[in-house]
């Protein structure tokens, strides 16, 4: 960071940050799990996570141009000067969580715990504070950076004031401005009066929106001339409406305006940045109970943290049942663990593993990939402190993939050890834990063992908190028990220098995979006891845990691919990029390269001068696929070119160079691996590779799909679900037309369209059929005007008119939205109909993310209901089809792939179809049928 002393006049070379603590500490609360500080309950998710935003951009402070002085301001209450203009003025704001008000104060301390100044002023919001030093600044000469996204800060951009978004990390300057508000800086306040804002009961002039605004002030020049020359305006109904309401316009224009003039007792040099001290900030965390960001601060000014009062320290989640608090568990000790080098010790293991009915188990093997990795050795823990590792495939010297080499002495045969462990591990009266129990499900069930029964801690915390955080081992250890495990990387390495596990030597070996085990244990034992107070017992029981057997048993089939199809495709691709390239080379006047982005936006914003053209902070021009979109949309070739050569590029190397690379030499089949946990609705994720991205509609996608065929005297059968999001939204907002026409068999999207624009179902014009499938399937994911314009190659005021339309036909899909939202920000979650719950992050922040957060919590139940129930399906459809010749291959989205011998086809599809059509929740009864389409053939683009 810069630096500054008190004395020393704020001027030119200064640099002010001015910190929006209340958006801070919003952000901070809904991205967290509800936290408390176990010695007391105290709630702590908000301060935890503002101390942290804090720790985090001090360290990130520097280079060159870093500020010299910072203050976070915060607002002091909720009534201001602004409720004697307007008394209901923001009077529609909800009160702040019941759970969030103790932890204000201690915001405010702890903003003064790390060196930082700290305002509020009664009467006064910390806009206005914000707004009043920044004037001071610029009239000084310095530069001033506001740290928000709030949209009424945007009137202050320009001369020497920039804000910077701190969600995106990207600045705020006159262009982003214009672009939200349609004016510059200097008019927002009077677009701002206009429009009106819901969210601070701000009446603006009713029916008059942010875009209609900025056209009248665009138009006029000022608000005052638009209300004197309000007579001039032809539509009659905005003339009578600016006429009617001036006067509370102008109130509304005093509401919005901020006041540079607040009363502050400090000066701008007592501003001056500081590091913090590290006595009163170590006794801040520590009495927190942030035992994590204490031990980096520490680390940080190299000096011992304080001593923690032996209570534990660890947050846990304000809904665990009073009646079954978490056990208070000794710190973790690594010396403790056990290495177990022959049979007699591993025999004593597996007698207390059975008398306990309970072990938490993790391999260790030479890679990521459970389908080829070696074996190196298993870890096993029945209890806090006792832990143990079972050495199995460390070798001197170096390892290839299957841990060959010569092996270090003291570890058992790995055949024996197995042959020990296995009536254990398959005993269905000892369960058994893991975190991301699949991957040790399948490395195991490759030497013959099946476990049963399984618990998965990333499962445990994924069912209860999808959406707030990654559920990986090491977060969770931070995050829950307050421990931080030791980096994979400290044994093996990065890089060129990365070695395999099983190069690592025995004893650190040990620690590590000992440590592994017991921290699964621990995030178990936390975990597991808060299902029945979140209310997601069944989910977890229903719709995680049965998940895992059923994938592992579908990635270890795998599916059998046709190469030599796939070569052909490639070079028939790099033939038509090399056209395309030429196409592209002319179309810019001369050559380039045209993966180059940096190259690409200088030929088109600065060669060719086309409109639209951003800069980033290198100075390079954006060429995303929006801002070639776009421009292809104009009706400009260049862009359109570019952007198919891009879509061959890409399908070229993720799909048909790589795809022959993945084949298992072992089983000739590709094997890709399924993330349970990946997506908060609860849709599965492929990887390694990723078969659920490869393009339905196009021919190259459909080509693509030729290539994965069927064995010997087999068949693929596809068997996909109807239009099941859009039937989830007919049943979840209650809409009796769409309900009737699903039950009745209708083209869903001609009854739209008949809805919408009043034309008859028969001898429809297929674009206006088209277009209401784009808004159909849009509104699920909460599509805008100019999102739909773009989809539809349309004028943005046309897409934003056939959008109004929907809402009107079908009033009930905005009461729907309106009541998710409402439910969300109350919550800080959702639930679907099956009763996963989605967490909701950002709901109730102002600015650009609380756009993005809204959509995905209206979105969040549909989407998560049709992931819901292709799982329920999917757990069923083993034993459904275990008397077949059949096995399931593939998921993608709302589709399942099967391989059948060809005899059974008719059976399978019978059978499949019945257990998918009556995959809902007996609890749940759906007012609209779910109908599966199924297809057979040689390969999967045939069978789909």
């Amino acid at each position: 960071m810069g630096e500054a002393t008190d004395n020393e006049a704020f001027g030119k070379g200064h640099h002010l940050h001015l910190i929006d603590g209340s958006a801070f500490i919003f952000r901070a609360y809904h991205a967290l799990p509800p936290l408390t500080r176990r010695s007391d309950g105290l709630p702590m998710g908000a301060v935890a996570g503002f101390c942290n935003m804090l720790w985090k951009y001090l360290q990130d402070g520097k280079g060159s141009d870093q500020p010299t002085h910072a203050a976070v301001i915060f607002d002091h209450s909720s009534r201001t000067f602004r409720n004697e203009i307007y008394p209901l003025y923001k009077a529609n704001r909800p009160e702040p969580p019941e759970d969030l008000r103790p932890q204000f104060p201690l915001t405010r301390e702890a903003t003064r715990a790390f060196n930082i100044a700290c305002i509020e002023t009664e009467g006064y919001e910390a806009d206005d504070i914000i707004a009043t030093l920044a004037c001071r600044a610029r009239d000084a000469g310095g530069r001033v950076t506001i740290i928000s996204s709030d949209k009424d800060l945007m009137q202050l951009v320009g001369g020497g004031v920039e804000m910077m978004d701190p969600i995106k990390n990207k600045p705020i300057g006159p262009d982003e401005v214009f672009e939200k508000f349609g004016v510059g800086p200097e008019r927002v306040v009077d677009v701002q009066a206009l429009a009106g804002d819901s969210v601070d009961n701000v009446p603006g002039a009713p029916g008059i929106g942010i875009k209609t605004a900025a056209q009248l002030i665009q138009e006029y020049g000022d608000l005052e001339t638009l209300l004197a020359r309000a007579e001039e305006i032809k539509q009659p109904k905005r003339r009578q409406t600016l006429i009617d309401n001036a006067e509370q316009i102008r109130i509304s224009k005093r509401l919005v305006e901020l006041d540079c003039e607040t009363p502050l007792e400090m000066e701008l040099q007592s501003l001056s940045i500081r590091e913090p001290e590290p006595e009163p900030l170590l006794e801040f965390l520590t009495r927190l109970e942030l035992r994590t960001l204490a031990r980096r601060v520490a680390d940080r000014f190299e000096v011992e943290p304080p001593v923690a009062s032996e209570q534990p320290s660890a947050p846990i989640t304000a809904a665990a049942s009073p009646a079954a608090p978490v056990a208070e568990l000794p710190p973790i000790d690594r010396s403790l663990y056990v290495t177990i080098r022959d049979e007699a010790v591993l025999a004593e293991w597996l007698t207390e593993i059975a008398e306990k009915g309970i072990v938490a188990i993790d391999t260790e093997t030479t890679g990521l990939d459970e389908m080829q990795a070696g074996l190196v050795g298993i870890s096993l823990c029945t209890g806090p402190g006792r832990a143990a590792y079972l050495p199995l495939g460390h070798v001197e010297g170096t390892a290839d993939l299957f841990g060959s080499g010569a092996l270090v002495e003291g570890q058992m045969p790995v055949e024996r050890a197995l042959e020990l462990l296995k009536p254990v591990l398959e005993d269905p009266a000892v369960l058994k834990i893991g975190q991301n129990i699949k991957y040790d499900w399948k490395v195991l069930a490759r030497h013959g063992i099946r476990m049963v029964p399984i618990d998965d801690t990333m499962l445990l915390s994924y069912a209860q908190n999808a959406g707030a955080h990654n559920h990986g081992m090491d977060e969770l250890a931070e995050l829950y028990l307050g421990h931080r495990c030791v980096p994979i990387k400290e044994l093996i390495g990065t890089g060129r220098t990365q070695i395999s596990f099983a190069e690592v030597p025995v004893d650190k070996a040990s620690e590590y995979a000992a440590e592994d085990a017991e921290v699964t244990w621990r995030l178990w034992d936390h975990l597991r006891p808060k299902l029945a107070p979140n209310h997601v017992t069944t989910a977890y029981e229903r719709l995680e845990r049965p998940m895992v057997p059923v994938l592992a048993d579908m990635e270890m089939t795998g599916i059998r691919i046709d190469a030599e199809h796939l070569r052909r495709m490639s070079s028939a691709f790099a033939q038509k990029m090399a056209a395309l390239e030429a196409e592209i080379h002319t179309l810019a006047g001369g050559p380039f390269n045209v993966g180059s982005p940096k190259q690409l936006g200088e030929i088109l914003f600065e060669r060719m001068g086309l409109q639209g053209g951003k800069q980033g902070k290198t100075g390079a021009f954006s060429t995303s696929a929006e801002v070639l979109e776009d421009l292809a949309a104009e009706g400009h070739e260049l862009p359109a070119r570019v952007l198919d050569w891009r879509a061959l590029s890409k399908l070229k190397s993720t799909y048909t160079d790589a795809l022959p690379q993945h084949v298992n030499p072992e089983t000739g089949r590709v094997h890709t691996s399924y993330s349970i946990a990946g997506a908060q609705t609860g849709r599965l994720a492929s990887t390694d590779p990723n078969l659920q991205n490869i393009p339905v509609r196009t021919e190259e996608g459909r080509r693509i799909r030729e290539a994965f065929i069927a064995g010997p005297g087999m068949r693929l059968v596809s068997l996909d679900y109807s239009q099941i999001e859009l039937r989830i939204l007919a049943h979840v907002a209650r809409i009796p037309a769409l309900k009737q026409a699903f039950r009745d068999g209708i083209d869903i999207h001609a009854m739209t369209a008949s809805q919408m624009f009043g034309v008859p179902v028969e001898g429809m014009d297929p674009m206006i059929r088209r277009r209401a499938k784009a808004i159909n399937f849009g509104v699920i994911y909460g599509i805008s005007g100019f999102g739909l314009a773009r989809n539809l190659r349309i004028p943005r005021a046309e897409a934003q008119s056939f959008i109004d339309t929907y809402f009107e036909r079908f009033p009930e899909i905005r009461a729907y939205m309106d009541r998710v939202v409402a439910e969300a920000k109350q919550d800080g979650f959702v639930r679907t109909l099956f009763g996963r719950r989605i967490m909701t992050p950002g709901i109730n922040q102002s600015g650009p993310a609380a756009g993005g957060a809204r959509r995905a919590a209206i979105n969040a139940p549909i989407q998560g209901a049709a992931a819901d129930i292709i799982r329920r399906a999917m757990i069923r459809m083993p034993d459904a089809i275990r008397h077949l010749p059949a096995r399931m291959l593939l998921q993608v989205h709302d589709e399942l792939v099967f391989e059948v011998e060809e005899t059974a086809v008719p059976e399978l599809i019978e059978v499949a179809r019945d257990v998918m059509q009556g995959a809902a929740d007996p609890a749940v009864q759906l007012d609209v049928p779910l109908i599966v389409e199924a297809g057979q053939g040689l390969n999967w683009a045939e069978a789909h």
